[in-house]
């Protein structure tokens, strides 16, 4: 009998039982240990349309997925025998110090996947110590932004308008309320062919279609969420009953020209970011005309598909636009490990859109919070298993592309 009890109170030190989560959406994030946990439960709790926005790309999706496998197709060469006890995430953003390389993209229609939206995103940057971009098309206005965060890091995304005082207006309200930095799209003259969109006949805001009803039933929380919460409008807009094609076609200037960036580098006086750079020739370019950081991007592969990869195009960008001169980019970022590879081929910081936007419908706020404490987490053990202490250190041998390696 003793040897019985003693067994038992042995396999009782093994077994350890989890405590109950009794709030759903805290249970829920629980279960999240990547990006691809969040959009799988984003995927459940949030209906086809707003879910497809955020998850598709243009034509066949070929660009957004050649830069995901881009991050896949590389291979990392650590060092060994290092102290990394500690390590800084910290890197520097055009002269204000932030705590980790990665921050909120701008991000259209926000509040259509989680009535938080901006509000809550722009508060977590700003406890986070890093930036928040805010979009032209975004859902809550350049100065609720700048109320709900007073002393983030924001900054306000422009779309160059067909009418130019309408784009003048918002540069001097986000420059009235404090925004930091503007950020120049110059990547969308046109929209691109977001078929599972225009498959789910999405609109903004949203109708509601016999189809869109029929998937929306199994998730009554987001239609809750939706329809008790403040109307779903452009802040940044007058209203609109159209698709966002319609919308990009009828406001966006396609005229636009290296001389506009001129003009915008004379009426702003923070800091000018160009967001949509896909070669290094432009990128030059853009420095000479006023840019301080060039941002590469395809738009999240949602404008031109088969577009160059931002990942793959660091060193050229590099060499063009020299040490001093800082290169963002964005796309295909779904781990921590995506961000450091980036940082160690050249890149001085990165944005994502689509990965904190899952953590949104997932969660609200607190799935953009669970967003950013994977990504950490994910960053802070790639850079002790490379074996450095800081995001300074690494450099881009650290870094091989596998056909570099089967070249060698």
């Amino acid at each position: 009998m003793s040897s019985v009890k003693a067994r038992l109170k042995n396999y009782r030190q093994l077994l350890r039982f989890r405590k109950p989560i009794f709030n759903t959406i805290d249970r829920r994030l629980s279960r999240a240990h990547t990006i691809y946990d969040l959009r799988d439960i984003a995927k459940k709790v949030t209906p086809i349309g707003p879910f497809d926005y955020t998850d598709g790309a243009a034509e066949g999706e070929i660009g957004m997925n050649r830069s995901r496998q881009a991050f896949e197709d590389i291979e990392f060469q650590p060092r060994i025998l290092r102290d990394v006890s500690q390590v800084d995430l910290s890197v520097d953003l055009l002269g204000r110090k932030m705590h980790m390389p990665v921050g909120i993209a701008p991000t259209g229609f926000t509040r259509m996947m989680n009535t938080d939206g901006e509000v809550a995103a722009s508060r977590i940057a700003q406890n986070l110590s890093i930036p928040f971009a805010l979009s032209t098309m975004g859902t809550t206005s350049i100065e609720d932004v700048a109320k709900a965060a007073p002393g983030g890091s924001n900054w306000f995304q422009l779309y160059l308008w067909r009418d130019r005082d309408k784009s003048l207006e918002l540069i001097q309200r986000a420059q009235k309320a404090g925004y930091e930095g503007l950020i120049l799209t110059v990547d969308a003259q046109v929209a691109g062919q977001r078929l599972r969109d225009v498959r789910n006949g999405l609109t903004v805001p949203p109708s509601l279609s016999a189809k869109t009803i029929v998937n929306a039933l199994p998730r009554p929380a987001w239609w809750l969420n939706f329809l008790i919460k403040e109307p779903l409008v452009f802040a940044s807009l007058e209203s609109w009953n159209g698709t966002v094609a319609e919308l990009m076609n009828t406001i966006f200037d396609p005229t636009m020209t290296f001389e506009d960036l001129d003009w915008i580098r004379k009426v702003w006086d923070g800091n000018l970011l160009v967001k949509g750079i896909q070669n290094a020739d432009d990128a030059k370019r853009a420095v000479k005309h006023g840019a301080d950081a060039v941002w590469l991007s395809n738009h999240g592969g949602r404008q031109l598909d088969k577009a160059p990869v931002p990942f793959e195009m660091i060193p050229a960008v590099r060499k063009a636009v020299g040490k001093s001169t800082q290169i963002h980019i964005d796309t295909g970022i779904m781990n921590g490990a995506d961000v450091i590879a980036a940082m160690a081929k050249g890149a001085n910081f990165t944005w994502v859109g689509r990965a904190y936007l899952y953590g949104l419908m997932a969660g609200g706020g607190r799935g953009v919070s669970r967003t950013f404490e994977i990504l950490e987490s994910q960053m802070v053990r790639t850079l002790k298993l490379l074996g450095v202490q800081s995001v300074s250190e690494l450099d881009p041998t650290m870094v091989k592309y596998l056909k570099e390696r089967m070249e060698s």
